[in-house]
C-alpha cells in the first residue's frame, strides 16, 4: 500500500491507500489515535483491515491524522493529544464517571474544529460527501470522532468508537436524536482500567435511545484494540463501502 505524508486541513496527516492510479476513492476512512500515541500509531491498521476484507484494497482511502496537541512537555516526545485529560483519568484512578460524562474537556471545541478542516479539505480533495466517509478512532480519538459526527450538517458513512467514552452528555443526546439511524461500531474491553467499561455502556445506551444503528462489542480485554475487534471493523467498513 501506498503510504504519503500530507496536511488536510489543519492537521499533519498520514493517507495509506492500494487505489489504482487514476482513481477515485469510493469511500475515505479517517481513523484518529488516542492521548499520548504517536501521530502513526493506528497506520498499520489499513493493511490489517484489507488483509481481512481485500475488497476495501482499490476502493477505499485511509486518513490517519496527527492530533494537534504536542506532549513532549509531558516527557513524551512524539506524544499527541487530542485535548488535554485529567491526571487521575490517564493513571486510572477516575472514579467519577457522572461527572466526567457530563463535563466538556477544555481544547474539545479546537480540537473539533481542526478535524472539521481535515474534513472539509478530504471531501474536496477527494470528492466524495461526507456520507461517504466513516469517522472513527481510539480512545480520545473516538470522542473526538463521536463529537464531530453527531454536529456534521451531513451524517458521515458511519461512526467507529474503539474504546472511547461519553462526554458532553446532554449535549450528545440532544444531538444524537438527529442522527437517528447512523451506523456505529463501538467496541471496549471489560478490563479497560483507563476508561471504565460501564461509561461505555452508558454510552452505548445513550446513542441506542436516541435511535443510532449500534452494533456493540464487549470483549475480554483492557484498553486495547482486539483481534475480533479488527474483524468486526473490517466488515463494518465493507457494509459502508457497499452502501449507497
Amino acid at each position: 500500500m501506498r503510504r504519503v505524508s500530507t496536511r488536510l486541513g489543519e492537521l499533519d496527516c498520514q493517507v495509506v491507500e492500494a487505489i489504482p492510479e487514476g482513481t477515485d476513492p469510493e469511500l475515505a476512512v479517517v481513523l484518529c489515535h488516542g492521548f499520548g500515541a504517536p501521530a502513526t500509531d493506528l497506520v498499520p491498521l489499513a493493511p490489517e483491515l484489507v488483509a481481512l476484507k481485500p475488497e476495501l484494497g482499490p476502493r477505499v482511502r485511509w486518513v490517519f491524522p496527527a492530533a494537534p496537541l504536542s506532549l513532549a512537555a509531558l516527557g513524551m516526545p512524539h506524544g499527541r493529544a487530542w485535548f488535554d485529560l485529567p491526571m487521575e483519568v490517564l493513571m486510572g484512578k477516575e472514579r467519577n464517571w457522572d461527572e466526567f460524562a457530563r463535563s466538556t474537556p477544555e481544547g474539545l471545541p479546537r480540537a473539533r474544529r481542526a478535524l472539521q478542516s481535515l474534513l472539509s479539505a478530504l471531501s474536496v480533495a477527494t470528492k466524495l460527501p461526507y456520507g461517504r466517509v466513516v469517522l472513527g478512532g481510539f480512545s480520545q480519538g473516538g470522542m473526538v470522532t463521536t463529537d464531530l459526527a453527531l454536529r456534521l450538517e451531513e451524517a458521515p458513512a458511519g461512526l467507529c468508537i474503539l474504546s472511547g467514552t461519553l462526554l458532553c452528555q446532554d449535549e450528545w443526546k440532544a444531538r444524537a436524536e438527529k442522527r437517528q439511524g447512523l451506523p456505529v461500531l463501538q467496541a471496549h474491553g471489560r478490563y479497560d482500567d483507563v476508561l471504565a467499561f460501564h461509561a461505555a455502556e452508558r454510552l452505548h445506551r445513550l446513542l441506542t435511545e436516541a435511535g443510532l444503528s449500534v452494533d456493540f462489542l464487549p470483549f475480554n480485554g483492557p484498553h486495547t484494540i482486539a483481534p475480533e475487534e479488527l474483524e468486526r471493523m473490517a466488515a463494518f467498513i465493507h457494509a459502508r463501502l457497499e452502501q449507497r
